[in-house]
């Protein structure tokens, strides 16, 4: 775990905690609102199972890491990311959110940074659609919220009282992270239209059984970037690489490869 220090435009200095892993094409992976403990087997998979470099940052604010006041937004999250790009000097990067980190990943693809080949938004949230409400994260207790985010919630649902008090207490802590960054709703009513303005290759990913956003709301989400394909996994929910993690990463490492600049 390294802690960087970038300078971030609109933003200022901001200490940025990454985890890297493996070697060979380079992963940008960004967790959603459960935090950095939602990608960490899979960034361990992937690196395993492939030529893979992997990053795994943490959200600034999550699991109590230092936070700017002037890093409150979903954008600037973006913003903070390309620059760490630029400061690792990074090529070919493929970018892999879930979540509000694949909110995060569509608002990278409207900085067009040249060190990015191909983008993938795993169960994203972020657009409105008509119809397809995000699920109201606030209001649900965590059972509720594991009954809308597996398709086998008795398996990988987590009870907080079996947690110890400093797990309770990130987790509380990110909840805050997550309102600041996204909001009550975690739309923004003018993304979908903005997308219009993406050009890099992009993959939207969505399990069949996500009840946060259903997969019709990843259609739409898919239809809103130019050219983006739209795979679905079955017996999925919200989080594919906690539930079905190799067929995550068959479908990313495929398209990654697919758009791959620099060849081994």
């Amino acid at each position: 775990m390294t802690v960087h220090s970038l300078t971030v435009p609109g933003v200022g200095t901001v200490e940025l905690t990454v985890t890297e892993r493996g070697e060979g094409h380079p992963f940008l992976l960004l967790h959603g609102g459960g935090g950095p403990m939602t990608v960490t087997p899979w960034a361990d998979r992937l690196s395993d199972a492939e030529h893979a470099r992997v990053l795994t940052p943490i959200h600034p604010g999550f699991n109590a890491t230092p936070r700017p006041a002037a890093l409150a937004s979903i954008p600037a999250l973006a913003t903070t990311y390309v620059a760490l790009l630029d400061e690792l000097a990074l090529e070919d990067v493929t970018v892999v959110g879930n979540s509000i980190g694949g909110w995060i990943t569509a608002e990278m693809m409207l900085l067009h940074s040249p060190r990015i080949s191909s983008y993938v938004l795993v169960d994203a949230v972020g657009i409105e659609v008509p119809g397809h409400p995000v699920a109201d994260f606030f209001s649900l207790t965590m059972s509720e919220l594991a009954e809308r985010s597996y398709h086998d919630p008795a398996k990988y649902g987590i009870d907080p009282a079996t947690l110890p008090p400093r797990a309770r207490e990130a987790m509380a802590g990110n909840r805050v992270a997550i309102e600041l960054y996204a909001g009550r709703e975690m739309t923004d009513p003018t993304l979908a239209g903005r997308l219009g303005g993406a050009a890099a290759p992009a993959l939207v990913v969505w399990g069949d059984a996500d009840r946060i956003g259903d997969p019709d709301f990843g259609r739409a989400y898919a239809a809103s970037i130019p050219g983006a394909g739209f795979t679905v996994l079955p017996e999925t929910g919200h989080l594919p690489q906690i539930e079905t993690p190799e067929a995550l990463i068959e479908v990313v490492w495929a398209f990654a490869d697919a758009h791959a600049t620099m060849k081994p």
